[in-house]
């Protein structure tokens, strides 16, 4: 009886409200699987933009496994969490040459298929295998949990093992499995556009206020409960940008995969253990850039020089090609505030 009326409302309400996305618009389990993977950590208005840009480009995913990482990193420079450009171009890869074993591209159909590629978890797997061949499987995402936090009143944290185990049972139980793709679609735009993390007067109209336990409660603007965030961790980077005569300098990839911005280009790079004593006659711009675990304290130094230094692993590249390769979005700040 209450999934029905959970259906009822949520559909109606979806039907009015929800946004017209490209992606909703088709059934081909690569275009899903793009916007799945560009969505993740990243607002629609601003992944939309990216997924134009990466379709128009590389159509099928036989495009995009033709690319080389540096091209995909490119197009991926700005949204952040590069390893999920690096982990897409690795599936894009493995599904293509699946494809050309068997003598067509075939893109994965099933939940384990598709889980099993580099950078696919449960939900994107889940939101995948729903919304491209509307299987019955959830799709977890923060708005999901959030939604489904306040609808049942669970106090549980969504992001502990325990969490997760005791949602999965309460979404599977919810899950309309006569039509999922049409469950998960109303029930993530439902999560972002009006059950949000602040809620104001939304609950007093809200369609499922009378079937909502958190509002019955009054504990919906408490939920969902997450677990208590690891300490950002503070370093402090100094960059030298050498200058020659306003046209060249030397830039470095990052080769370390287990830290940051892995294989994205930079100025040459030195971290120090603690915050450093200030550098005087030097033209410097300091800039602090928060991820999602550490703090990056920065210092840019600009060295205008007749003969660019031998620096191991740089190379030397015109200060206008600059926008030729992927760099980090520090990098980008950097050079917005230059003006070399």
């Amino acid at each position: 009886m209450l999934n029905s009326l959970v259906y009822s409302r949520l559909y109606d309400w979806y039907e009015k409200n929800h946004r017209v996305l490209p992606w909703r618009e088709t059934t081909d389990g690569y275009a899903i699987w793009l916007s799945e993977i560009i969505l993740q950590q990243t607002r629609v208005a601003q992944g939309m933009e990216y997924y134009l840009r990466f379709i128009d480009r590389w159509p099928t995913v036989e495009d995009l496994a033709r690319a080389n990482e540096e091209e995909v990193l490119r197009e991926w420079q700005g949204l952040g969490y590069y390893s999920r450009a690096r982990n897409l171009h690795k599936a894009a890869q493995i599904i293509a040459g699946r494809g050309k074993d068997q003598g067509e591209s075939i893109f994965p159909r099933t939940f384990e298929a598709l889980q099993a590629l580099p950078g696919v978890g449960e939900y994107t797997a889940g939101a995948i295998a729903s919304f491209a061949y509307n299987q019955p499987y959830p799709a977890m995402d923060g708005n999901v949990y959030r939604v489904v936090a306040r609808l049942m009143d669970i106090d549980e944290p969504f992001d502990t093992t325990a969490g997760k185990k005791l949602f999965r049972r309460e979404i599977e139980e919810l899950l309309d499995r006569n039509n999922p793709r049409l469950f998960n679609s109303a029930i993530m735009e439902f999560g972002a556009l009006y059950c949000t993390p602040v809620l104001g007067e939304a609950c007093a109209s809200c369609p499922m206020k009378d079937i909502c336990l958190g509002y019955a409660h009054g504990t919906a603007e408490l939920l969902p409960v997450r677990k208590p965030r690891p300490k950002v961790r503070d370093r402090w980077l100094d960059y030298h940008v050498y200058v020659q005569g306003s046209l060249y300098t030397l830039i470095q990839r990052r080769e370390n995969p287990k830290d940051i911005w892995y294989h994205l280009y930079e100025f040459p790079c030195e971290e120090r253990s603690e915050k450093p004593e200030e550098k005087e006659n030097l033209k410097t711009v300091h800039l602090v850039h928060i991820l999602s675990h550490q703090r990056i304290h920065a210092r840019f130094f600009v060295h205008p020089v007749e003969t660019l230094p031998a620096i191991e692993g740089t190379k030397v590249i015109r200060w206008e090609d600059l926008n030729d390769y992927a760099l980090s979005r520090l990098t980008l700040r950097a050079i917005e505030s230059l003006c070399v």
